[in-house]
């Protein structure tokens, strides 16, 4: 085999290569925009459920209003509530919430969700839970959703 036929091959093999790259980059691509289509349908799901058990802790609790959440911390909603306290002559402002959230779509390929509460202002309530977006379970998601709220019921309820 001459020089001028090896270099034949190697061009052909360097195209072929190049050929593999650009396929698997497009099905890359493929699947991250099937990621984030996946995940824009979960959080629609979730924000739903969200804002159903959200409205329900509000009715359960005159007092608190409720407020839909749409910023660059997620989508979900809260609810809200500003008590005054008095005692011995003194005014004392007590504030109250809850806030649930669906957070964004990100690098990590996970379907997240996160919420945080102050009961009497005091920060006591955190939560946070993620799973990747090919194990999602619409189920286990909204039972966590509804626990969560059902906690700060009654942390709130005990305050």
């Amino acid at each position: 085999m001459d020089f001028r036929e090896r270099l034949q091959k190697a061009a052909n093999r360097g195209a072929r290569q190049r050929q593999a790259r650009e396929s698997a980059e497009a099905a890359e691509a493929l699947s991250e925009e099937e990621c984030r289509r996946r995940h824009s349908q979960h959080r629609l799901e979730l924000s739903e459920h969200i804002e159903e058990c959200v409205r329900q802790l509000a009715d359960n609790f005159p007092g608190f209003r409720t407020e839909t959440i749409v910023s660059d911390q997620g989508w979900g909603a809260g609810v809200t509530r500003d008590d005054l306290h008095i005692a011995a002559g003194k005014r004392t402002n007590l504030f109250s919430r809850l806030q649930v959230v669906v957070e964004p779509y990100n690098e990590y390929h996970v379907v997240s969700i996160a919420a945080k509460g102050a009961v009497r202002n005091k920060e006591t309530f955190t939560r946070k839970h993620y799973e990747p977006i090919s194990d999602f379970d619409r189920e286990q998601f909204q039972e966590l959703i509804e626990q969560w709220v059902l906690d700060y019921a009654e942390l709130f309820a005990a305050a």
